[in-house]
């Protein structure tokens, strides 16, 4: 058997909840027309299946010692690939025993050669995307106790003295792609030892590998392969996936090489109740208004975040623990402080309900002593972001709220996947969110449970990402013709472009690393570029961290901003320095900064007519350009206090975007006049951008858009829809594709929606850079008409 996981403390009755009893604690209090669709899956037995023969003892007595004398189906599957030295990725669900799976290969091979008479034996290689996954993993490895199996984790957070141990003694080194990019490889001399010995890679939860970022971990896998061949070495590739469309093709994309899926999950499952809650409007805003909502005379709405607190606190009351997940840094906070006021309202002190906030940007040692508070039961519930969407083990959670549509149906069956790893009966609740996107998914059930999951997008071949990976293998190891099997028969036409541009350098031996700059520093693996530090004035205390993307519409000086539950007012920001100074204190106000933006047509790659006349569909490579000119001050409820002018830098970004063009003839046979033109526009935008997500891997916060009455470089009415990664991220190319489809469901969502002049739920977007003016719902609804072939007025 294989023993369950749950050993945090439990509140409450403790009786197992049926589907009914979920539902029941849900509606209480007259809500049931808040319940707009459930759903329950049933149990599932396990298939299971022995262990095998060529199991280490020592592995095969930790294993007993725990109580497990046998294996899932699909554990034992990939254990046979990896034992035979075939690359394989295993694809199933959350809390299906996947790290035992690779674990099994990898434990052995370690203990096997524990005892090397000529020194060191086998080594792994365990990547993670999180710096919290690894450390779980670590502390799964450190529970097995093997012998001979000496495991650490490396990453960012290292001191230089463990580095130096982990190189010379390590035998299992969990880390991430990032320090293999900057560290590992470009320092692979000092692991030579290692790298001669590597035995596994272990590549974990490689599904949220995809788009640019993707494609930059797929080069650098390649590279460590490349390295590791150079010292002797032919590692097998494991690869651990959540449910996608084709894990065995993603994971060829990622390696270039052939790779054998599991996919049939052996697993047993718990019943699990799903529920889409949509907040009706109430008959006043009060407390409950939605700061992003633009206050227009529509019904007053609770905001997503309101209503998930909501949830959720009733549910913890109820002695539950719950996970309840927004989509943003911010809205962790909020919704954390949120659960906590709805406790203390019902008479809970927050000592003994304790709620916190789980999100990036935290220091370390914050991150270390949440994850375990969560794991001990201490913690009863936690607002997080997709920080904690991941494999972490997290056993015991009885409910999942998920505050918005995660943007994938793969990231919301993940997200559905935390609760019930204790084995027992679960619930995930989806409250959906006032934009387009979520409104139609609520309406259209069939659309969530009954469709695939997406299809996964990763393009190693991007010429400006291959380039730059390119440059980092010759500084590692000077190129030469044979490298067109590690990185595609592409490799010799961007080399050469590398030469013309004087960062490489041909010699008799291959191609070398002719700058002075740093390769491996030219390069964001993540599309993020650097952080910046939060200090607090008054003491000088390092708060955290923020992404300098964000920094200039988020700690802006002014801006008003949440961290670890407490207010604060950024009092200066220094980007030369990279430094955010805070002071704390609540000024009754929120802020939102107000940005422009533009873009330049570098070149079209493909175009299309519209399905009417005098429209125009085109896909090519833009360079978007926006500067965060100014911030509103507003109330809770949404009410706008005042705007003041910042003095920022314009930002720009090469990147991949899908836009359409309409002749004016076109509009104004369709009834849209020159003064609701722009308005017409910019609704149609925001629409287009909510219901991206319906045909690529996207959601609202992965692309921009950006729509103009007169665009100098097509000389029409011009929409775009962008990639927010430089290079491009595969989603403009998809909307492209997929136009038809996307058109027709954005038209029905925004002429479904009851309100008058447009709202949340169809052309408002909670992301507006102009406050969401100007905009005509009517004007709206003419443009997408004109695209479908509808465009006469009526």
């Amino acid at each position: 058997m294989q023993p369950g996981p749950d050993t945090a403390p439990r509140h409450g009755s403790g009786a197992v909840p049926t589907p009914a009893d979920w539902l029941t604690l849900l509606t209480a209090g007259g809500q049931a027309d808040r319940l707009v669709h459930h759903r329950t899956t049933p149990a599932r037995a396990a298939v299971t299946a022995p262990l095998p023969e060529w199991l280490n003892p020592q592995v095969a007595a930790a294993l007993t010692g725990a109580g497990i004398d046998q294996l899932w189906s699909h554990q034992a599957e990939l254990a046979e690939h990896a034992h035979a030295g075939r690359h394989a990725v295993i694809a199933s669900g959350t809390a299906s025993g996947k790290s035992l799976a690779y674990l099994l290969p990898v434990l052995s091979a370690l203990a096997d050669g524990s005892h090397h008479v000529t020194g060191r034996g086998a080594t792994a290689l365990y990547l993670s995307p999180t710096k919290a996954l690894a450390q779980d993993q670590l502390t799964a490895v450190e529970r097995w106790a093997v012998p001979g199996v000496r495991p650490t984790v490396v990453d960012g957070d290292t001191p230089p003295e463990e580095r130096r141990w982990a190189r010379q003694h390590a035998t299992y080194v969990l880390t991430n792609p990032d320090l293999v990019h900057h560290s590992l490889l470009p320092g692979h001399e000092h692991w030579r030892a290692f790298l001669r010995r590597l035995r596994y890679v272990v590549v974990d939860e490689c599904h949220t590998h995809r788009g640019v970022p993707g494609a930059h971990v797929a080069l650098v896998l390649r590279r460590l392969l490349r390295i590791a061949a150079r010292y002797g070495a032919e590692p097998t590739v494991l690869l651990a996936s959540a449910t996608v469309a084709d894990p065995a093709d993603h994971a060829r994309r990622l390696l270039d090489a052939p790779v054998e899926a599991v996919t049939q999950d052996g697993s047993p499952r718990a019943q699990v109740t799903y529920a889409l809650w949509d907040p009706q409007p109430e008959a006043t805003t009060g407390g409950d208004a939605d700061p992003g909502g633009a206050g227009r005379g529509a019904p007053a709405r609770p905001s997503t975040l309101t209503e998930a607190a909501r949830l959720s606190a009733r549910l913890i009351g109820r002695g539950h623990q719950v996970l309840t997940f927004t989509t943003s840094r911010v809205g962790a906070e909020v919704a954390a402080r949120a659960v906590t006021d709805q406790l203390e309202a019902t008479g809970s002190a927050p000592s003994a309900l304790p709620v916190a906030a789980y999100r990036g940007g935290y220091l370390p040692e914050e991150r270390r002593d949440l994850e375990r508070r969560l794991r001990s039961g201490e913690l009863r519930g936690v607002a997080a972001t997709t920080a904690l969407e991941l494999g972490i083990d997290l056993s015991g959670l009885d409910a999942v709220v998920m505050a918005g549509w995660p943007g994938r149906r793969a990231s919301f069956w993940q997200r559905a996947g935390r609760a019930g790893r204790s084995g027992r009966p679960a619930l995930a609740v989806l409250v959906a969110g006032d934009n387009p996107l979520d409104q139609y998914l609520v309406a259209h059930p069939e659309a969530i449970f009954d469709a695939g999951v997406e299809a996964t997008i990763v393009d190693p071949t991007n010429p400006r990402v291959l380039a730059e990976h390119l440059a980092c293998a010759a500084a590692e190891l000077p190129l030469t013709e044979a490298d067109v099997l590690w990185f595609g028969p592409t490799t010799p036409t961007v080399r050469d472009s590398l030469v013309r541009a004087g960062l490489l350098r041909q010699r008799p031996t291959g191609w070398y690393w002719a700058s002075s700059d740093r390769a491996h520093d030219l390069v964001d693996l993540r599309g993020m570029g650097e952080t910046l530090q939060l200090v607090e004035g008054r003491t000088g205390r390092v708060l955290g961290t923020i992404d300098a993307s964000r920094a200039d519409a988020t700690v802006h000086t002014g801006a008003v901003y949440l961290h670890a539950g407490i207010t604060h007012v950024v009092t200066e920001l220094d980007l030369d320095d990279g430094v955010a100074t805070l002071a704390v204190g609540d000024p009754g106000w929120i802020t939102r900064a107000v940005t422009e933006e533009a873009f330049d047509v570098r070149r079209v790659h493909d175009s299309a007519p519209g399905g009417g006349a005098g429209a125009d569909w085109f896909v090519g490579d833009v360079l978007v350009r926006t500067r965060v000119a100014a911030f509103r001050r507003m109330l809770p409820s949404g009410e706008v206090l005042g705007q003041h002018p910042l003095d920022l830098p314009e930002r720009s970004m090469p990147t991949r975007s899908v836009w359409f063009t309409l002749t004016p003839e076109a509009l104004a046979a369709a009834g849209v006049d020159e003064l609701d033109l722009p308005g017409a526009l910019h609704a149609a935008e925001h629409a287009l951008i909510g219901m991206l997500g319906l045909v690529a891997t996207c959601d609202r916060w992965d692309v921009g858009g950006v729509s103009t009455p007169l665009h100098p470089d097509t000389g029409l009415p011009t929409v775009m829809v962008h990639d927010g990664h430089p290079g491009g991220a595969g989603f403009a190319e998809r909307g492209f594709a997929a136009r038809a489809t996307w058109v027709q469901a954005t038209l029905e969502a925004v002429a479904a929606c009851p309100c008058a002049d447009g709202c949340p739920g169809c052309v408002q977007s909670p992301k507006c850079g102009n406050g969401n003016e100007p905009l005509s719902k009517c004007g709206a609804l003419h443009v997408l008409r004109i695209l479908v072939g509808q465009g006469s007025a009526q």
